[in-house]
């Protein structure tokens, strides 16, 4: 073993990120095998971590991440039919009521943050504002940079946060029995050549459109605007193949994994510990929440807890998918928030940090 990563080492990118996917699609293949639920990102995610922490040289794609968050952007898109759409209508007040606790629980998160870090030298308040904010790790790494705060305990936060959600919350609803309570089936299940390079075509390009807008996150938000609207509109096309979905999966896994080098533990021991127990208590406060929520709408709890749950729209929604827990909802929950938060967290910091400078001076 010593020899192969030895090797490994020394060899060039692609054949260290040829290893990479196929130790990832055996640990899929496995986790499949075990029943684990989200088997094709889980099972890659944890031996990307597990490897990585071992200093052995994997590599990662950005390209084949952004395939993965197209894949997904465009399955998802399939389930908003035209009368999903209508039903969602009913309850678009929840959403908002679910982008208000995001923001509420993210300022929380902060506080805790700021409260257990209070007296680190050197640790700008910036930090723990945009790690404890519930959004894309990249855009509030970001703002960080910006605004002078700690790029890598930002970009640390969310990797750990992400992690230990998209582990969690799969793992507990499979033990649970909590799959196929509210299922949502997509528009069109058949894979059809014709409307697929069609559907293909259409997605890919609205996802290079986003890029070049240097908009966030161009390849799940410009496939999924592009395949809603057209199956909202009535428009079916085809369904992605299966083995597709699954590779997208396998390479955000991987790009999750990846980032848990040694070097990331080593980093900030405590500040990781402060992330990761205030993670947990996310997760417990969102589930309580969710359960409110669902009895005052009459949706699924358990829709509604991967609906508000601290975790990302893609690695979120996908878990909806794969366990049959209301697609459309958990997708309009967080791609809502996801924009809100990401608008609305710069001008939040200003009168954060304005209101600082008042309690300091």
């Amino acid at each position: 073993m010593q020899r192969l990563k030895a090797a490994l080492a020394t060899a060039p990118w692609p054949g260290r990120l040829a290893f990479t996917l196929v130790m990832a699609a055996l640990a899929g293949e496995a986790a499949a095998l075990a029943h684990v639920p989200l088997p094709w990102m889980i099972g890659p995610l944890l031996v990307s971590a597990a490897l990585s922490l071992r200093q052995w040289p994997l590599q990662a794609s950005p390209r084949l991440r952004d395939v993965g968050q197209w894949a997904i952007g465009t399955t998802l898109g399939l389930y908003f039919t035209p009368a999903v759409l209508a039903a969602m209508l009913g309850f678009a007040w929840a959403i908002g009521v679910g982008v208000v606790w995001a923001l509420a629980l993210g300022y929380a998160f902060y506080r805790f943050l700021a409260w257990r870090h209070r007296d680190e030298p050197g640790l700008h308040p910036g930090a723990a504002f945009f790690a404890a904010a519930i959004g894309g790790a990249s855009e509030m790494a970001l703002l960080a940079e910006r605004h002078g705060a700690q790029v890598d305990r930002v970009a640390a936060a969310h990797s750990l946060r992400v992690l230990m959600v998209v582990s969690l919350i799969p793992l507990a609803f499979q033990f649970s029995g909590l799959h196929g309570l509210d299922p949502s089936p997509p528009a069109v299940r058949e894979v059809h050549g014709d409307g697929l390079a069609v559907l293909v075509g259409l997605t890919v390009a609205a996802g290079l459109l986003m890029r070049r807008l240097d908009l966030p996150s161009p390849f799940v938000l410009g496939a999924l605007a592009v395949s809603m609207g057209l199956t909202g509109s009535g428009i079916v096309l085809s369904a992605l193949p299966l083995q597709l979905v699954n590779a997208g999966q396998l390479f955000i896994g991987v790009a999750l994994g990846t980032r848990f080098t040694p070097a990331f533990w080593h980093r900030a021991p405590r500040w990781l510990a402060s992330v990761a127990l205030g993670t947990l208590g996310m997760i417990m406060l969102s589930a309580g929440f969710a359960c409110a929520l669902a009895w005052a709408t009459g949706l699924h709890p358990a829709t509604l807890i991967l609906g508000t749950s601290p975790g990302g729209i893609a690695e979120m929604s996908i878990t909806a998918k794969v366990l049959q827990l209301g697609v459309p909802t958990v997708t309009a929950f967080h791609v809502l928030r996801y924009l809100a938060v990401l608008l609305a967290t710069g001008r939040l910091w200003r009168w954060e940090a304005r209101r600082l400078q008042a309690r300091a001076g």
